[in-house]
Order: C-alpha cells, then sequence, then structure tokens
C-alpha cells in the first residue's frame, strides 16, 4: 500500500510573474491543485490538476491564469502537493 503525504505551499507573486510561477510549479510534478488568491486572501481560481495533464489541455488553464494577471497586482499561490511514501 502506498501512503499519500499532502504538503501546502505558498508563493507570493505580481501579476505579470504568475503564468510563468505556474508552469515552473506544474513542471516540477507532483500537484494535485493549484489555488489563487488576491491580496486579500479571496480564492480566485482552484486549478485542480490530475496526472498526465499536458500540451492542448493546459491552454484553458494558461488563459484562465493570464486573465487573473492582468486583473490583480499582488497574488498569492497555494500548491497542493502529493509526496508518495
Amino acid at each position: 500500500m502506498v501512503d499519500e503525504k499532502v504538503k501546502f505551499e505558498e508563493f507570493r507573486v505580481d501579476g505579470e510573474q504568475l503564468l510563468a510561477k505556474v508552469k515552473e510549479i506544474i513542471h516540477e510534478g507532483n500537484v494535485r491543485r493549484i489555488i489563487i488568491k488576491n491580496e486579500k486572501g479571496e480564492v480566485l481560481v482552484e486549478l485542480p490538476l490530475t496526472i498526465g495533464v499536458v500540451g492542448a489541455l493546459l491552454i484553458p488553464v494558461w488563459a484562465a491564469v493570464g486573465a487573473i494577471a492582468a486583473l490583480a497586482a499582488r497574488l498569492t499561490i497555494v500548491v497542493e502537493k502529493v509526496e508518495r511514501e
């Protein structure tokens, strides 16, 4: 049986850095979910990710993240990762 350990990481970024940081996080792997919050801590978008999401399937994700980046100055990215033991 494989045990899973869920870990959360937070990153604070400016709007123009958002898309690059999200791409970097997804590229690292083991990401279950990405939550983007505004300066007040309100959730703007929650992106559930599954293993094997690649290429064309991420186009709507990039569009949503790009739209959020254009509207906000300071954001927090919360990353839910799964570590298998």
